[in-house]
């Protein structure tokens, strides 16, 4: 078990309801380590990774580190994954960059937790080939190519969303590289100049107007100042969450998903909006299902769950994360909301000058 306690929000969730949350994830996770999105299901690195975070948050580290041992087996010589897995296969074959860079964010959070340095060993050239293969997407501009064919054709766009990811994945992967006295200061420049084209640069990137995720991804990354992150958040909010009910997942259907909401919840605690975050957070709770996981969405008005009734693992491990964040639990709750807790961003109003290889 944990030496500290699971995340307790005081009038939304209880340590009850976190604890059944987080034996739902496990209940799904197969015996090689893999965690589907829902039983039968396929997994994709990213989610994944996401749901490996919740289970240590939830005391379960064994079951963690398990799923972290899952990306150590099937990570190519070139350093990625693919986008989907079966169980005991390869759903599809594309190789997606922040898909593989968030292996960075993951193990820097079970060292936040644990303070495991042979943990950090164990796991640096994972990180360290994952992000050396997502930084040769990167283009002279700074944005990150959305992925690689199985082939090794990179895609021709990137995305906002996913290069805003990449960049706070990135500055996981710089301070693993600081504890173990690795440099890397190529790493530092991409992330300086990635954190500046999301910052500065939209047009870089492929349109998904549509998308809440491209609305607070840039703000949820840490790359806009605190009072430009306020305005951004506020000027999107009524496009993209509907009062009392959470946040869109697209801003022309009235479909609330709970993870959006959840990184939503983070977006706003980066830009110091406690109490909005709160509201967010809250309106969501009736997601959570008799067994303990979290139903992926609800239309409005008809009250349907979406898709399908589906309860999924990488919904049920937002919510964790947001739970910690919110209560600042545990030793990582401020990973992904607290400026201080990971390497400086050299300034990304500053377009740092460096060829690409």
């Amino acid at each position: 078990m944990s030496g500290f306690a699971v995340p307790v929000v005081e009038g939304a969730i209880s340590a009850g309801r976190i604890a059944a949350t987080v034996d739902a994830i496990a209940a799904v996770q197969l015996p090689d380590g893999m965690i589907p999105w829902f039983p039968g299901g396929h997994a994709d690195p990213w989610n994944h990774t996401e749901a490996a975070m919740a289970l240590a948050l939830g005391g379960r580290r064994s079951a963690a580190e398990r799923a972290y041992q899952w990306l150590v087996d099937r990570q190519r010589p070139d350093g990625a994954w693919h986008q989907y897995y079966l169980d005991g296969g390869i759903e599809e074959t594309k190789l997606d960059a922040n898909v593989c860079a968030y292996v960075a964010t993951g193990v820097w959070h079970h060292f936040l937790l644990h303070r495991d340095s042979g943990f950090l060993d164990v796991m640096w050239p994972v990180v360290e080939a994952a992000i050396d293969f997502v930084l040769d997407l990167q283009t002279p501009r700074g944005e990150i190519l959305w992925a690689r064919h199985d082939d090794g054709t990179p895609w021709s766009f990137a995305l906002l969303t996913g290069s805003s990811s990449i960049c706070h994945s990135l500055r996981c992967a710089i301070a693993i590289a600081e504890h173990l006295g690795q440099e890397r200061p190529d790493w530092e420049l991409s992330a300086a100049r990635l954190a500046h084209v999301v910052a500065h640069e939209p047009d870089a990137f492929q349109p998904k107007e549509r998308w809440a995720m491209d609305w607070y991804y840039p703000v949820l990354a840490g790359v806009l100042p605190e009072g430009d992150g306020r305005q951004h958040l506020a000027e999107g909010w009524s496009t993209f969450v509907m009062e009392g009910k959470g946040t869109r997942c697209v801003s022309d259907r009235p479909w609330i998903t709970a993870a959006e909401t959840c990184e939503c919840v983070l977006a706003h605690l980066v830009v110091g909006e406690d109490e909005r975050a709160s509201d967010l957070f809250r309106w969501i709770q009736h997601l959570q299902s008799e067994d303990g996981g979290w139903h992926t969405g609800i239309v409005y008005p008809e009250l349907k769950h979406y898709p399908g009734g589906e309860c999924s693992t990488y919904t049920a491990a937002a919510v964790v994360l947001a739970a910690d964040a919110l209560s600042g639990t545990s030793p990582a709750s401020g990973l992904f909301t607290d400026r201080a807790v990971l390497p400086e961003l050299l300034d990304p109003s500053e377009p740092v000058d460096r060829p690409v290889d």
